[in-house]
């Protein structure tokens, strides 16, 4: 006889006829963090302190469309019959590589138009958007999506997790591996390493491209066990493939940077100095 077990509820707080869903109650959560710990580290790098209010303003919600919409355009048969569910963001399907894209061009455009050092600010970013990426992973636990393939409830008890993960991974009558787990530990432990890094005075740019490739392997062998994954052509899956674009770029982003003697250091006092700004300075020293 098939066990009964029921999943927990993916409603977070219900207000009148507004639901917030864990889903996004999550994702909110990491962004709210990774947003503390960024602005800690601009004000000691020397930027204003309104610096990642203002990148944030028109990063997120870009992000948000890019992470769907890459997410739709590599899953469209799950939308063709019923396009109104593109905007059904609270059931799940932002992906990370689509968001992180989004996000990343408007924190070049944002740091041009200030006049700051985009890998400077790519670098503060880094360990907040990869805890960010931990904590949002949770989400995709509470929808019950991003797993893995079928194990045992045996097999799930011996890796000595809470019940409460255990009943989440029966889906449709059988467990599966917390694929979701494996990923918010690897992005919490990839956490640690690039707050690590800051102790050192590396290249301008070199603790985001260790995130780039630190992310981008766990993310490669993670994807060899999920289940739902988005694929190109029907046949590659899409996140290795890009997984190991990003490993590629970095690298030779890395080593490139390196053969440039002039290339700033992580510790260099910021200069987040605006035309405008610039133009004052000029005057008083007129």
């Amino acid at each position: 006889m098939e066990e009964t077990i029921e999943p927990l509820s993916r409603v977070f707080l219900q207000l009148g006829p507004f639901t917030i869903y864990w889903y996004g109650a999550l994702i909110g959560l990491g962004v709210a963090i990774g947003y503390v710990i960024a602005t800690r580290e601009a004000v000691k790098r020397g930027f204003p302190k309104d610096t990642y209010a203002d990148l944030l303003l028109f990063a997120l919600p870009i992000a948000i469309l890019s992470a769907r919409l890459y997410y739709v355009i590599f899953r469209w048969e799950q939308f063709a019959d019923d396009p109104i569910r593109v905007f059904y963001i609270w059931e799940g399907g932002l992906a990370i590589h689509g968001g992180v894209i989004g996000g990343m061009l408007t924190a070049y455009f944002f740091c041009k138009k200030r006049g700051y050092s985009f890998w400077q600010i790519a670098d503060i970013t880094a360990p907040s958007l990869i805890l960010a990426q931990a904590i949002g992973r949770w989400g995709n636990f509470m929808n019950q999506e991003v797993y893995g393939g079928p194990v045992t409830r045996e097999f799930l008890e011996s890796l000595l997790l809470p019940e409460f993960i255990i009943n989440q991974m029966y889906i449709n009558g059988t467990y599966y591996h917390p694929t979701f787990l494996y990923e918010s530990i690897w992005n919490l432990l990839g956490f640690l390493l690039l707050i690590y890094l800051r102790r050192f005075n590396l290249r301008q740019g070199e603790i985001f491209m260790t995130y780039m490739i630190y992310y981008s392997f766990g993310r490669f062998w993670l994807e060899a066990v999920r289940l739902d994954y988005l694929l190109i052509g029907g046949v590659l899956k899409t996140a290795q493939v890009v997984s190991i674009i990003a490993i590629v770029i970095a690298v030779i982003l890395i080593i490139y940077r390196r053969m440039q003697s002039n290339t700033p250091r992580y510790f260099d006092p910021a200069l987040p100095t605006t035309k405008k700004q610039s133009k004052n300075k000029k005057k008083k020293k007129k």
